[in-house]
């Protein structure tokens, strides 16, 4: 190769870290092609996401004809087992397999879960709906169905990820967790963006046939992009001929150890609380751009790409400040501040009837969620003991999961509750407008993240002074 040649190739090696997003996520240990494949899993959870909480929602109420109230408790199921998470980072932390893998049992267990929920789910749909040859069977049947495939979708994803996060982490050095991190959630949404886009495609015209084809087909591709993320990486470790290990420590004494460590619930809390502040508005933010400012249905959707373009850029922002050695609790609390600007801007846009300060509030809010989601989850990796990372990635999974689902139920309520007091006149007079629930909420949320903000202070780690830690926590 000539002198000229050489010089390209390197300014080209060069310049792909600084340009492709999450190049210099990638290690000696962790190429990006692995990397990359292993975050596939990523991408079936996403896919698994938008299914249930998007495409089904609209496809059982609208075309099924199914009551918003039992729509609404069937999305819900998959939040009754987030809280296991934790025990299944706990198992994934001790399992013993003739073969010598931990996490690669349970991510195919959770694929194969996951599966089982979309085989059936859309025969239990139709079954559900009561429509054509379906009505011939007795209600409770659809209903019991239906239930038992969102669980089993829900179940099979939230162990898919949980073990998968904890497989991530085995395999990353330390200092890469932070771009690990941002690249992992950017498949996620990766994920979620595209299977909306061709959910909808496949939907356009819809037939019950078309239905079962979607649903099925996104059956096949969860085990399809699951084996391949899979696919030789986790080293194996046999047990033939080795003298048999002491027996694990139970899960209470697993997670008496966890708790214990230093600022570990103090964590979780924040996790908790951050998590409700971002995640009450998930239903409210298209009614009320449509309702209180009067956009159209396709402006209302452009709000979805616009928090989606903040989460990533919040993921982006995170990674390159937390892979130059930044506190991942400073990163948070960031994310956090950003989030109570963001809400004010939302509730100043309607007394302003300022559909740019709206749109501003949006992208505001999905870059706080980015900054605080990868911080919290960041910070969680790098404090996880060696021998415990399924169950601190479960834990922080199982907070975060149910904290979400929690307050999205919470936001809806709390909007109409609020507002049927606004509607009898309870409140004082200026309090009656349309306006009234949703800012009711939107308040709720930044004293969410004022405590958020209060919770993790103690966890922040103190700027160096001549050489000192100066009032460093010992976490």
């Amino acid at each position: 190769m000539n002198p000229l040649s050489q010089k390209m190739m390197r300014a080209w090696a060069d310049a792909g870290p600084r340009f492709l997003p999450f190049a210099d996520a990638a290690t000696p240990e962790l190429p990006l092609g692995r990397l990359l494949r292993l975050s596939l899993f990523q991408v079936s959870v996403g896919m698994a996401l938008v299914l249930l909480v998007g495409t089904l929602n609209r496809v059982m109420i609208v075309e099924l004809g199914v009551p918003a109230s039992l729509v609404a408790v069937m999305i819900s199921l998959p939040v009754l087992f987030a809280p296991f998470r934790a025990l299944i980072g706990y198992k994934s932390d001790n399992h013993r397999s003739a073969l010598g893998w931990r996490r690669v049992p349970f991510i195919w267990k959770g694929t194969m879960v996951q599966f089982g929920g979309l085989a059936i789910m859309p025969f239990a749909l139709l079954v559900l709906s009561g429509g054509g040859n379906a009505a011939q069977w007795p209600a409770w049947i659809g209903q019991a169905g239906a239930g038992i495939a969102f669980l089993l979708v829900g179940a099979g994803l939230h162990i898919t990820q949980t073990a998968g996060l904890a497989l991530a982490t085995d395999l990353a050095p330390e200092e890469s967790h932070p771009r690990v991190v941002g690249l992992m959630y950017v498949m996620l949404l990766f994920g979620s963006i595209v299977s909306a886009l061709l959910f909808g495609a496949l939907l356009h015209d819809f037939t019950p046939g078309r239905l079962i084809e979607v649903i099925q087909g996104s059956a096949v591709a969860t085990i399809a992009l699951n084996m391949l993320a899979l696919w030789k990486q986790e080293l194996r470790r046999p047990l033939r001929g080795a003298a048999p290990p002491p027996p694990p420590p139970s899960f209470r004494e697993s997670w008496g150890m966890f708790a214990s460590g230093p600022g570990a619930l103090r964590r979780l809390l924040a996790v908790g609380l951050g998590t409700m502040a971002f995640s009450m508005q998930d239903v409210l933010l298209e009614p009320y751009g449509g309702q209180i400012l009067q956009l159209t249905v396709s402006a209302t959707t452009l709000l979805t790409a616009t928090l989606a373009m903040g989460g990533l850029l919040g993921f982006w922002v995170a990674s390159r400040v937390l892979g130059k050695g930044a506190d991942a609790f400073r990163i948070s609390s960031h994310g956090a501040l950003c989030g109570v600007v963001a809400f004010l801007a939302v509730i100043a846009a309607a007394s302003l009837q300022s559909t740019l300060l709206f749109g501003m509030g949006v992208l505001l809010i999905g870059l706080g969620g980015g900054l605080f989601g990868h911080g919290t989850l960041t910070a969680t990796m790098n404090h996880a003991p060696k021998d415990q990372a399924g169950l601190a990635l479960g834990a922080w999974g199982a907070v975060q999961a149910t904290a979400a689902g929690v307050a999205v139920a919470l936001g809806g309520i709390g909007r109409d509750l609020v507002q049927a007091l606004a509607t009898a006149e309870v409140l004082p007079a200026r309090w009656t407008g349309p306006a009234t629930g949703y800012i009711a909420v939107y308040s709720l949320e930044v004293l969410l993240l004022l405590a958020t903000l209060a919770a993790m202070a103690p966890l922040i780690r103190r700027p160096r002074l001549h050489g000192a830690v100066v009032g460093a926590t010992p976490d």
